[in-house]
């Protein structure tokens, strides 16, 4: 097949959209599909580039600034118009709705190419980048829902990540395309149980000494880590000499610093900043546990990722991060923004070998129902469906 992947957010920017979209183009291609990318170029100018086995197309960007390392495309329409008529894709696999989702929505339907979108976003992952817009989030967060459904609405077929996001936007009821949920994935290979290499404590100055408190994600104010700060701070006065590692960047990265220093936890706290591939996957063992404190997750790859390493998890009862922390199975849910519930979780599973291991254990065979070939299969078939029918 000929698979078009529209990304406005893509490799090198780290989140969940653009994790998934590489993982995508990488594993179609694998399996012996022409597949190119169009997505925002990070430099600003459009160029082409290759990444591995398929061709990223960049447009023309400018900086988007509530996410670090974060590009968008205004008007690409020319430039995605051109790569659509010479590329002629058999299907189009759209991965967020902004400047090059609307254009290639736009130039697919108007061409009669089917169209797979898959919707990866929450209005509250914009929102809360926005204080200044904070007292106008509900009617915004609205406007943002509705515009998103008109925007899937022009698809051949919709996916969400997991079936709580379905459930959670109630879109069934005000869309008449097609519809199901397939797990972003990730690659079972190569996030699985180990031991980290010493280097990595070397490295990133991790004590070896200590139980350590792991979150592996974006460091931006939509993922509440402030909570997770709060909660460390209970946990070190209670006298648990337990330490924390954030790894990743973003923009609320100095606020969380400023944190710490406020309550004196900066020697116990190690923010590594951004981190390459293979860094990122023994990081993945470091920790004892991974802590999630985002209440905007439709499915979160980081928590997939922490449970194929084999980790407990402590997690917020909200978005669809339930179905991947299943309370009392392989770790323990809370309400959103609360530290103290968050920091008796964690200490639960810290002072509890035996509960550790059994929560482990789970993780794990929650982790395998998310390969991502058996996404890749998934989307193959929807795509074939969708080709033959056209």
């Amino acid at each position: 097949m000929k698979i078009l992947i529209a990304s406005d957010l893509h490799w090198p920017t780290i989140n969940g959209v653009a994790t998934f979209s590489r993982n995508l183009a990488k594993g179609l291609a694998d399996r012996g599909h022409e597949v190119i990318v169009i997505a925002p170029s990070q430099s600003g100018k459009a160029h082409i580039e290759q990444d591995d086995n398929h061709t990223v197309y960049r447009t023309a960007s400018v900086p988007f600034p509530f996410y670090q390392n974060f590009r968008i495309s205004i008007t690409p329409g020319r430039e995605v118009k051109k790569i659509i008529e010479e590329f002629k894709p058999e299907v189009i696999h759209i991965q967020m709705l902004l400047g090059i989702g609307q254009a290639v929505m736009k130039y697919g339907n108007k061409l009669g190419i089917p169209i797979v979108s898959t919707n990866h976003a929450m209005p509250e992952n914009l929102m809360d980048n926005l204080k200044l817009l904070a007292p106008l989030a509900r009617p915004i967060n609205y406007m943002l829902e509705v515009y998103g459904t008109r925007f899937h609405s022009k698809a051949d077929y919709i996916t969400l990540p997991t079936q709580s996001a379905i459930d959670m936007f109630n879109v069934t009821d005000r869309v008449s395309v097609p519809m199901s949920a397939v797990s972003n994935g990730i690659d079972l290979s190569r996030f699985k149980p180990g031991h980290a290499h010493h280097k990595t404590y070397d490295k990133f100055k991790i004590p070896r000494d200590h139980q350590i408190i792991t979150y592996i994600g974006r460091v931006d104010a939509e993922k509440h880590l402030y909570v997770l700060i709060e909660a460390f701070k209970g946990i070190r006065e209670s006298g648990n000499q337990a330490h924390l590692l954030i790894v990743g960047d973003g923009t609320d990265r100095q606020n969380l610093e400023n944190l710490a220093d406020k309550y004196n936890l900066r020697e116990f706290i190690t923010f590594t900043g951004r981190v390459t591939d293979e860094d990122l996957v023994d990081l993945h063992h470091v920790g004892t546990l991974y802590a999630m404190p985002s209440p905007a997750e439709l499915q979160s790859i980081a928590t997939l990722e922490a449970l194929a390493s084999g980790k407990p998890v402590v997690a917020v009862d909200a978005g669809a991060l339930g179905e991947l922390c299943q309370n009392g199975i392989n770790g323990f849910l809370i309400k959103k923004d609360d530290d103290k519930a968050m920091a008796d979780s964690i200490l639960t599973i810290l002072n509890d070998t035996e509960l550790r291991e059994r929560f482990i254990h789970n993780s794990l065979e929650i982790a395998n129902h998310h390969n991502i070939n058996t996404t890749l299969e998934k989307f193959e078939k929807i795509y074939d469906s969708l080709i033959h029918k056209a």
